[in-house]
């Protein structure tokens, strides 16, 4: 079973990467695209066959290491 997920910095998180970006862009024409936010996206893959207890292990991952809590949101779905 495989899942996607993403974790992004919650709102009230400065983000110097992604303002960079917005000015990047802006400097090259881009000037309508406004805040963006960085982010990671992950593919898991899952052995278990069971959704709910595959759901369980993938928030557990996001939990446990794939987010800092204190500053990030998380949110997966299934694939």
């Amino acid at each position: 079973m495989k899942f996607e997920v993403f974790v992004t910095l919650k709102k009230e998180v400065l983000d110097p990467q992604g303002k960079a970006v917005e000015n990047a862009l802006g400097d090259i024409g881009f000037s309508a695209v406004k805040n963006i936010r960085q982010g990671k996206y992950f593919t898991l893959e899952v052995s278990e066959t069971d959704e709910n207890k595959a759901s369980d292990l993938v928030k557990s991952s996001c939990e446990k290491l794939l987010a800092n809590q204190t500053i990030e949101n998380f949110k997966f779905n299934k694939i």
